[in-house]
Order: C-alpha cells, then sequence, then structure tokens
C-alpha cells in the first residue's frame, strides 16, 4: 500500500493532482478542499490510499492520515465505493460526518451528491458503530456552521481557483457567477456542493477566455 506521496506539485486539476515523486508523476485524485491547499511547484505531503480494480489503479490523496482513515471506513458500508467516499468528504469533513453518524443527522448526509433519504438513513445505522467520536471540540457539521464572514464554500472554491492558476480577480468573478446556483442548493439542502460549483466556475472561466 502506498500510504503518502511528497514531492513538488507538477500540475493541478479539479479534482487531481499530480505530485514528482522520484522522477515519476502520481496522479493524486483529491476533494476541492484538499486540491485547494496546493500550489504548483510547491511540495506536498498527501496521505493516500490505493484502490485496486482489476482493470485499473486508482491513487486517492488526502490532507491528512485522518481524513484518510474516515475515507477507508466509510467504504465498510455497503453501497458506499471509493467515490461515494471522497463525495462525502468533499461536502463535510471528517469530524462533521462522525457528528452526523453520531447525532443521527440524516440532513447532512443528504447534503451529499449521490445520497437519497433511504441511503442516508441506512448509512447512518452501518456506520453508528464505525466512525467514532468527534476528535474535535464543538464540531458542527459544514451545513450547520453559523456564518462568520465569507461563507465557507466561497473561500473553498476560491482557493481551489487560485491554486489551479487564475488570478484572484478572475477566482472572484468566477464565485460571483455560480452563487446563484449555491444559494439555490443552500436553501434547498442545507450545503453548497462544492465539487460541482467548481466545474461550473471553470466553465464561465472558460466562456470569458
Amino acid at each position: 500500500m502506498i500510504a503518502f506521496v511528497r514531492g513538488p506539485v507538477a500540475a493541478l486539476a479539479p479534482t487531481t493532482a499530480v505530485v514528482e515523486v522520484g522522477g515519476v508523476g502520481m496522479a493524486v485524485h483529491c476533494t476541492p478542499h484538499t486540491i485547494a491547499g496546493l500550489r504548483i511547484g510547491q511540495e506536498a505531503r498527501l496521505a493516500t490510499s490505493l484502490v485496486v480494480r482489476e482493470d485499473s489503479l486508482t491513487l486517492y490523496g488526502f490532507a491528512d492520515d485522518d481524513e484518510r482513515q474516515v475515507f477507508e471506513l466509510l467504504q465498510t458500508a455497503s453501497g458506499v465505493g471509493p467515490r461515494l467516499a471522497q463525495a462525502m468528504l468533499g461536502v463535510h469533513s471528517p469530524d462533521a460526518l462522525r457528528l452526523a453518524v453520531a447525532t443521527g443527522d440524516e440532513k447532512a448526509l443528504t447534503a451529499v451528491p449521490g445520497i437519497g433519504k433511504k441511503g442516508a438513513q441506512k448509512l447512518l445505522l452501518e456506520l453508528k458503530d464505525k466512525l467514532g467520536a468527534p476528535v474535535g471540540a464543538g464540531v458542527l457539521p459544514d451545513a450547520r456552521r453559523p456564518a462568520a464572514g465569507p461563507a465557507p464554500w466561497t473561500e473553498q472554491l476560491q482557493s481551489a481557483l487560485i491554486g489551479l492558476g487564475y488570478a484572484s480577480r478572475e477566482a472572484e468573478e468566477a464565485v460571483s457567477a455560480v452563487t446563484p446556483q449555491a444559494e439555490a442548493a443552500l436553501a434547498e439542502t442545507g450545503a453548497a456542493p462544492v465539487p460541482q460549483l467548481l466545474r461550473a466556475a471553470l466553465q464561465t472561466l472558460n466562456r470569458a477566455r
């Protein structure tokens, strides 16, 4: 198993980072939040989980070991593969997921694209004794955190765009362009789907160029 990779970041895409390790470019699938913390040319250390399939080897990367552990535990629930597990971590932090499961917060799980009401109920039952208690004190699921300054999704999205090489002004304009879409999602589910918003923002930037 590849436990982590360390090296300069050679390239960034909305959901993938290429890290140079010993002269080899390792493509690592990451959440937008993890991508937002990377910069091309700067050294990075990503905790990783290797998913082996008959026709592929896919490396998933995380900001820390805790996030990787939760990623692997989520997949012990029936119907949860690596993509859905990563989507869950793209919407909620590890502690937010622990708290959601511990408190039976169905709404927090349905905020994840691909999880409906019945699926959320099933996951709450299956994960109840697996994720453990939240590590941080007073942690709230992302969808229920009180607003203080800019919304977390705006900061996350803007950082991801800057990390992909866009200027601050371009990132701000793209965030503004997708704000109606984000507000609609917040009103409906209580959470902003950052991966979808990032794709929409990139589309607006490509049209502007």
